[in-house]
């Protein structure tokens, strides 16, 4: 487990973003790829795998459910699948570190199983909420325990008939839907879940991958219990949220000019694109295409004038991990830019609200937390320490704002950028950021 206490992130003022780059595969489909291949029968080949903690915690987890994985290995991960009824009991509580995803995706899959289990985390997994998960489950039959609070540890007593429900979702989120669709495969008749506003949809496109039917009408999608999986081959692409930070820099610091590569531009994962040009930033798609299912394409970034705007609520969940770092957009564009409808937010790895808030006015820059998101008056961002709280976004984001910054930037509690990044502080130097890690 890491220490979030023992990497400091110190940044140096000024620079510039230059290159070609790619950033590591996508986390969320990297989760998804591990659980459907356990499950799917034959083998599944996957590319591009994201090599961060999370993903391992995944990993190591079906292997502690009998499943053979040979990898990782440069991106490259071998699943022998054992088919919709072939996990085994693990020997003792599966441990998920900082994973969330993880977590919430696997109460599902795992409350369909024929035997009991727990599951477990660190000190920030162990304070975050579930109840939006477990409440939906046990109306579909599950029995799911965790703390008074509703948070980790979880444990599911197997051998218990799942029905499919009709569930319309009070909040917008990918987790819960995929949760429930994933608990859905082990259900007796259909599963339908209808969402308020379009959340990521990799569990349904890489479901239809592995041979599983999946309706989709509007905002409602559906599926049969009782079906197979089919071993396939996923390229998992470069993640939006990780090239996130290098867009944002590139649109702050001028002279920038970066080509990211080989991006997912999944049409519920581009809020951040969609949101950075309404500001004015100078943003171009090139060598658009479709690998195994998820569009693709490079990212072209140049420098430019930003202009603070009122952030389109419908846009909030399509960018909801990409916004500490357009925060740091907004910080730096001309004028005020108001973000609302993101509740959400708060419950993340940190608070993210109150968390960049906080380090933004240490920074000198007016911002001004609200319930369900932020009001942000650009300025010159100056010099100072930040914490991160132990999250991996918000020392990524600090650390991208001393492009601009008027002097050094400090972010403390930095470790659990390995958790989505592995290699970022290279990568950020190799592009053009001058940034040491202490204590790594």
């Amino acid at each position: 487990m890491s220490n979030p206490d023992n990497i400091i992130f110190r940044a140096n003022a000024g620079g510039k973003l230059q290159g070609r780059i790619r950033v590591p595969g996508d986390k969320s489909i990297s989760h998804r790829a591990i659980m459907l291949g356990s499950l799917a029968e034959g083998v599944t080949q996957i590319t591009g795998f994201l090599e961060g903690e999370d993903n391992i915690a995944t990993l190591e987890v079906f292997r502690a459910m009998g499943v053979q994985i040979e990898g990782p290995q440069a991106g490259r991960v071998t699943v022998h699948g054992v088919g919709m009824h072939g996990l085994k009991p693990p020997a003792k509580p599966l441990y998920l570190g900082n994973s969330g995803t993880s977590m919430r995706l696997l109460s599902g899959l795992l409350a369909g199983q024929n035997f009991d289990l727990e599951m477990s985390g660190d000190a920030s997994l162990s304070t975050r909420p579930m109840k939006r998960v477990t409440e939906p489950l046990r109306l579909m039959g599950a029995i799911v325990a965790t703390t008074e609070q509703g948070t980790p540890p979880l444990r599911i007593k197997g051998g218990q008939t799942l029905k499919g429900i009709d569930y319309t979702m009070p909040m917008a989120s990918a987790q819960v839907k995929s949760c429930l669709l994933l608990a859905g495969l082990y259900a007796e008749g259909k599963t339908c879940v209808t969402e308020p506003a379009p959340t990521r949809d990799h569990t349904e496109r890489m479901l239809r991958g592995f041979g599983y039917t999946v309706e989709q009408q509007g905002n409602k999608v559906c599926l049969q219990g009782g079906g197979r999986l089919k071993a396939t081959a996923i390229d998992v692409p470069a993640d939006i949220s990780s090239a996130t930070f290098f867009i944002v820099g590139a649109a702050i610091a001028a002279g920038s000019d970066i080509l990211l590569e080989h991006v997912g531009i999944n049409p519920t994962r581009i809020g951040v694109i969609n949101i950075l040009r309404q500001m004015g930033a100078d943003l171009e798609l090139q060598n658009e295409r479709e690998v195994g299912g998820e569009p693709v394409a490079d990212i072209r970034v140049r420098a430019s004038k930003l202009k603070g705007i009122h952030i389109p609520v419908e846009q909030v969940p399509l960018a909801i991990d990409e916004f500490p770092a357009l925060f740091i957009a907004a910080a730096c564009a001309e004028g005020e830019t108001v973000l609302t409808g993101a509740e959400e937010l708060r419950v993340k790895e940190s608070d993210r609200i109150q968390v960049m808030a906080d380090g933004l006015v240490t920074l000198g820059i007016d911002a001004q937390p609200t319930a369900d998101g932020m009001v942000i008056r650009g300025g010159q961002i100056g010099s100072g320490q930040v914490a991160s709280h132990g999250d991996h976004r918000i020392a990524m984001s600090f650390a991208l704002a001393a492009l601009v910054a008027s002097g050094p930037i400090t972010i403390t509690d930095c470790a659990n950028v390995n958790t989505s990044f592995p290699g970022f502080v290279a990568l950020a130097n190799q592009s053009g950021l001058q940034l040491v890690a202490e204590g790594a």
